[in-house]
């Protein structure tokens, strides 16, 4: 009888534990249920997060071409009237001039073969075609340039005037000019200073 009863108890026992066992992995498969779920919410959340960012990058984006779009349409209506030489003349005086409070634009076109300096006889002449801009008084000073056709000029640090005693000592001076002009992209500049500049030109011819 001891024997059956030992039997029962064992049998019962065995039961219990494996009841326990269900118990702990069901609740293991919840746990992990559960993460699984909050790991595809993360996910949903920063794809949603990354598609907006997509979409706001793609609206500013565009809201900056159309302001774009908007300013060269402006730039056009306000200088459709003039030719383009007249606002590349403009537009290197507003770019370079050393003054901006001018009377009046002059320009002066000057050939390839030109000496840059006239009052000297060794001087060296100048390579290509050149456009020289000065204000009417020698305080406006002026620039001396070429243009490249590309929106790019090449600036020839050459004097407004000539003042000095010829021939010069230094016998590389005219070639360090002519191999020291400087390549520039000649900037926009504001469509209605522009304007404002084209009605000073003088001399275009």
């Amino acid at each position: 009888m001891n024997l059956v009863k030992k039997c029962i108890y064992l049998s019962v026992m065995l039961l219990l534990v494996a009841g326990c066992s269900d118990t702990a992995a069901d609740d293991n498969e919840s746990k992990v249920s559960d993460s699984d779920t909050i790991v595809e919410q993360a996910e949903d959340t920063a794809q949603s997060d990354e598609e907006l960012l997509e979409e706001e990058s793609v609206e500013s984006g565009e809201q900056s071409e159309a302001a774009t779009e908007s300013v060269v349409e402006e730039e056009e209506q306000v200088l459709s009237q003039y030719s383009a030489q007249e606002i590349e003349y403009a537009r290197v005086w507003l770019q370079l001039g050393p003054n901006q409070d001018i009377d009046g634009l002059y320009v002066e076109h000057i050939p390839a073969g030109t000496p840059l300096n006239p009052k000297d006889e060794t001087s060296d002449v100048y390579p290509e075609d050149v456009i020289q801009l000065s204000g009417s008084r020698l305080v406006d000073g002026s620039i001396t340039y070429s243009g490249n056709g590309d929106g790019t000029i090449n600036v020839y640090n050459v004097p407004q005037r000539w003042d000095g005693v010829y021939p010069v000592e230094d016998e590389n001076f005219y070639t360090d000019i002519i191999e020291g002009a400087e390549e520039m992209y000649v900037e926009t500049g504001d469509p209605d200073e522009v304007e404002a500049l084209i009605g000073l030109l003088e001399g275009q011819a």
